[in-house]
């Protein structure tokens, strides 16, 4: 029997799922799905934020990520699994909370700054993109979210949410749950320039990799800048590749990887090696897993239109309460 505690939490629908959306939410949301009630969704509204201009792939990566999230081992009996564009409420709450949302609370997120600046070749100088935010928090508020699964680096996006909501209550009356952290085990997982893994950085290992494509990846990482020629010793913890192998490699491996290093008693192409025979069998058992839903596309949209049943009943009565609150 789950306890009343009640996990939200999405994916924006921007590219094929990467090694960056497992180890930093999928692994753990299969994990919280044994433990709680959970709605998870893939954010497709969320990806129009900096795809606006070409709009034309989002339903199929929406569609590919859920496949995804189904071989890893989310299961549609233990958790709500949906479209977020496929429940209209979550326009709706969007609207009402941007009503009463001070500008200067998005200005001053530090996400917004941060992609301003990385994603210099994308226009984000739209409304949408400084709202996201407030979208944010209505994907949550409208399935009363007790607990967001988040990293430490992700705590200030929360509290801005438990800001809208907050206002909110004093308003229009005490009606919807500010939610708590669920924090995550979660370190960055580097790409292959070594910023943040990332589709709009175009540095990721994608699950749809065929092998050889994950092969010529690592081979071609980005190792610890310090290390020029074979011989100099290097620092694994500056190291992006060193990432991997802390999520991939047995505890024997990564030492002698962290010593191998240190001491230049192995070279870069030794490291990537040692770690292409941790993550291709892994990588290898779910591509298999992934197949059978390859060629059964019908099971996903089954599973999709079920969690979208069960999501929009749950939103309704969220709306008719805040609609109530607001005397419309």
């Amino acid at each position: 029997m789950k306890n009343s505690i009640r996990v939200v939490s999405g994916i924006r629908s921007t590219g094929e799922t990467h090694l960056g959306h497992y180890f930093g939410a999928l692994k753990n949301w299969i994990a919280l799905q044994h433990q709680y009630e959970c709605f998870f969704f893939a954010a497709d509204w969320h990806a129009f934020t900096t795809e606006y201009k070409d709009t034309s792939h989002i339903r199929s990566f929406a569609l590919n990520n859920v496949a995804d999230w189904l071989a890893l081992g989310l299961h549609p009996e233990k958790a709500t699994i949906f479209i977020q564009s496929h429940v209209p409420e979550h326009a709706e709450l969007y609207l009402i909370f941007s009503m009463m949302t001070p500008l200067g609370w998005l200005e001053r997120n530090p996400t917004y700054k941060e992609q301003i600046q990385q994603l210099q070749n994308k226009d984000l100088s739209m409304l949408g993109f400084l709202g996201y935010p407030v979208l944010q928090a209505a994907d949550i508020a409208l399935y009363r979210g007790t607990q967001v699964p988040v990293g430490e680096d992700q705590l200030s996006h929360l509290e801005l949410t438990r800001e809208i909501i907050r206002r909110f209550n004093h308003l229009y009356g005490n009606l919807l749950l500010e939610p708590e952290a669920l924090l995550s085990d979660a370190p960055k997982l580097l790409g292959s320039d070594g910023r943040k893994m990332s589709n709009s950085y175009g540095n990721a290992i994608y699950l749809s990799d065929a092998k050889k494509v994950v092969i010529d990846k690592v081979m071609t990482y980005m190792t610890d800048p310090a290390r020029k020629r074979r011989q100099d010793p290097g620092d694994p913890f500056k190291c992006p590749l060193f990432t991997l192998h802390q999520r991939f490699s047995g505890v024997p491996v990564i030492h002698d990887v962290i010593s191998g290093c240190q001491t230049a008693g192995i070279g870069c192409i030794d490291c990537k090696k040692k770690l292409l025979e941790s993550l291709t069998p892994w990588h290898d058992a779910f591509l298999e897993r992934r197949h059978d839903l390859t060629v059964h596309p019908k099971k996903v949209e089954e599973i999709l239109e079920a969690g979208v049943r069960k999501a929009t009943l749950e939103a309704q009565k969220t709306l008719l309460d805040v609609r109530g609150a607001l005397k419309l």
